[in-house]
């Protein structure tokens, strides 16, 4: 789905009328941890035209604006709990939850419906369950308002001079355009589970995303802070740019790749220095 704006690019504009000038690789491999420097497709210098992004935890912090929003709503209604532990818990449902599509045993459906059903599943343990429903939806739009990492909206502006920038989220679309507009992510369009309707790793996800730009994997970078995403994608021929976010769940996060990957970054904004924007 692309979105275009009458204004200069000062949200969401189409890029398929661009010229995108792309960055220069090298041929060489970063990796980290126990990852090999196997051999990737190579691609001209000059290949790289889209950006593709992971958004939870590579862009922005779920875990401190889960918490910050289930205080939010809870607080006022009586409740104390641990709130850091509450979005932890909500988080471990999620790829289980999305597995169920994964895997055939449930048809696609939206993240937030996802995101309903996983919060359903953790209240008891926090002693929610005389939350009425309308308590229940305002902490599921708790995912919509997640706050951005502090370098994320300077880097993709920087970025999106130089390339085609788009989500590539499990995340639906309602869900990104709302995230875009609170943190000024502009994107050239949004693309993901959505459109494929199945979620990451599954092939389709990236692949939908390739195609809706009318390019080739090999013109496409995927960006993201988790190795089984960028592990993903570049099985499909795409190029991948790991950013470090370790801060994103104590032991959790990732400060170097598992995977070999073609750039490795601590920031978007390190980032966009390593291409060139």
């Amino acid at each position: 789905m692309t979105i275009t704006s009458p204004a200069r690019r000062d949200f969401l504009l189409s890029g398929s009328a661009l010229t995108i000038a792309a960055a220069a690789l090298g041929s060489g491999l970063a990796g980290g941890g126990k990852a090999q420097a196997e051999s990737l497709p190579t691609a001209p210098a000059n290949a790289i035209k889209a950006l593709f992004f992971d958004v939870f935890g590579t862009l922005v912090d779920w875990r401190t604006g889960v918490a910050r929003d289930a205080e939010l709503v809870l607080k006022p209604l009586g409740y104390s709990i641990d709130w850091i532990a509450f979005a932890d818990a909500w988080r471990d449902q999620y790829q289980p939850a999305m597995e169920e599509v994964r895997s055939g045993r449930m048809p696609y459906v939206k993240l937030d419906v996802l995101h309903r059903r996983m919060l359903q599943q953790i209240v008891p343990r926090f002693g929610l369950e005389k939350l009425e429903d309308a308590a229940l939806d305002r902490l599921t739009l708790a995912w919509h308002h997640l706050p951005a990492w502090q370098d994320a909206p300077a880097g993709l502006a920087r970025l999106r001079q130089r390339f085609l920038i788009a989500p590539v989220s499990n995340g639906n679309t309602a869900l990104m355009c709302d995230l875009a507009r609170r943190n000024d992510f502009r994107w050239d369009a949004i693309l993901g589970a959505d459109m494929a309707k199945d979620f990451k790793p599954k092939a389709a996800v990236y692949l939908t995303a390739v195609d809706a730009f009318n390019l080739e994997p090999r013109q496409c970078m995927m960006c993201a802070a988790h190795s089984n995403d960028l592990r993903a994608a570049a099985e499909l021929g795409i190029r991948t740019a790991f950013i470090a976010r370790p801060e994103e769940r104590p032991g959790a996060g990732e400060d170097a790749p598992r995977v070999p990957v073609d750039v490795v970054a601590r920031t978007t904004e390190d980032l966009a220095k390593k291409l060139g924007a």
